[in-house]
This record gives C-alpha cells, sequence and structure tokens, in this order.
C-alpha cells in the first residue's frame, strides 16, 4: 500500500535542524523584524544556521515547502529499499537539490536519514510496500518508468530522451535493481564508466541520472 509520507513528519520546526558549519548562515536579525508572515519569530531572535539557500533564510519550514511546491520539477525519484541502504539519504539529499517532484521508497519503511541532512524535510516522499504497487502507482499517474543501472541491453543515459513527466528507478547499492524493478521498467539506462571498478555508488548513479533530466528539461531549454 503506498501513500505520502509528507515533507515534514510531526511537529518539526525548521530551527530544530542541526547546526551547519560555524560562521555558516546568518545571526539574530536585527530589530524592527520583518513582518512577512512566512519568517519563523524563534529564527529571527536566535539566527538560522539551517542548510538552505540565502532566499529561505529565517523562513519557517512549512513556507520553504509551500515555495517549494510551486516550482517542482516534474521527474520522481524510486528507489528500493530491501537492505537498509545506507545510499536512501544521499538519494533524498540530491533530489532535493534538483527538485524533484517526489522521492518514492520502496520496500521497508524505516531508512538511514544521516544521509539525508535534513534535506527530507523539504521533500515530498512516498512510501510502496513493493514494485508492484510502484509501477502500479506510476500507471496510474502516466508516469514512464526508468530503471537506472548498468545490466546487458541497457541504453546509455548520455544519449537517452527522458520524458519530461518520468520516474528514475534506482536498485539497492551491490545487487542492483532487483529483477521486478527490471520487468517494471520500460527502459533501463547505464551509466557510462572508464575505469577499472565493475559499477559506481549507489548515490552518485542517481546524481547522475537526475542531472542528466536536469540538463535535458532545464538547461536545454535555456539555449
Amino acid at each position: 500500500m503506498s501513500g505520502p509520507v509528507g515533507a515534514y513528519r510531526g511537529a518539526v520546526t525548521g530551527y530544530e535542524e542541526p547546526p551547519s558549519a560555524a560562521g555558516v548562515g546568518v545571526g539574530p536579525h536585527p530589530l524592527p523584524w520583518p513582518s512577512d508572515p512566512r519568517l519563523d519569530p524563534e529564527l529571527l531572535a536566535a539566527g538560522d544556521r539551517r542548510n538552505v539557500v540565502d532566499r529561505y533564510r529565517y523562513w519557517r519550514l512549512e513556507a520553504i515547502v509551500a515555495d517549494l511546491d510551486t516550482h517542482r520539477h516534474d521527474f520522481h525519484v524510486a528507489i528500493e529499499n530491501w537492505k537498509h541502504d545506507l545510499n536512501i539519504g544521499s538519494v533524498i539529499r540530491t533530489a532535493n537539490a534538483f527538485l524533484a517532484r517526489e522521492v518514492h521508497i520502496v520496500g521497508r519503511r524505516k531508512w538511514n536519514r544521516r544521509g539525508a541532512m535534513v534535506t527530507d524535510r523539504y521533500q515530498h516522499i512516498r512510501h510502496h510496500d513493493d514494485i508492484a504497487d510502484l509501477a502500479a502507482w506510476a500507471a496510474a499517474e502516466q508516469l514512464p518508468v526508468f530503471g537506472v543501472d548498468n545490466l546487458p541491453g541497457s541504453v546509455p543515459i548520455e544519449s537517452t530522451v527522458l520524458p519530461r513527466r518520468c520516474l528514475l528507478l534506482f536498485g539497492q547499492e551491490g545487487s542492483g535493481l532487483s529483477e521486478p524493478a527490471r520487468a517494471a521498467a520500460q527502459t533501463v539506462c547505464s551509466i557510462a564508466q572508464f575505469g577499472s571498478t565493475r559499477s559506481i555508488n549507489a548515490g552518485a548513479a542517481a546524481a547522475i541520472a537526475m542531472h542528466a533530466w536536469i540538463r535535458q528539461h532545464v538547461f536545454d531549454q535555456q539555449r
């Protein structure tokens, strides 16, 4: 069964995030404070050391999420979670950086949040019990599924045209896409490699694939 987990969980506020490196962010806001309702009084009083871009300094968490929702991109990201993969947090952090529409976690609900660096609070996350559930959801949303794995018969992602609306599916570190995931993907894309290693980190592969979408649908439109 699938369902949106949401952009953040419970009564979580932005100023509860662990502080960034010393010197990052801003200190308390000088008085008088701005009257903008998006701003958080506790952040204005204490300073904002969160890992957010400058335009969101002092903003309440829910205000940031609402603003991001107005211009999220049309690609979704899914990753299998059968072995409590440590890469999931990294994938979510990258999805936030490239402003994915949603991140879908397939399999175990519990995942290691350390690599996300609290970016999961700003990202919509949906859980699916298995690949069949994910595939059914994607079909209902008319989202073609593109698996990413260096498998026999895969096509180079560097020369693949990714639809504006699509779902990028990633497997576990080491084992890659499961057999059901391979079957659910209409296309499996590979990432070109030139060294001695047989594979690259799953989090790195996800970042490369997401940026391939960005290059096609953001930068190519600006030329």
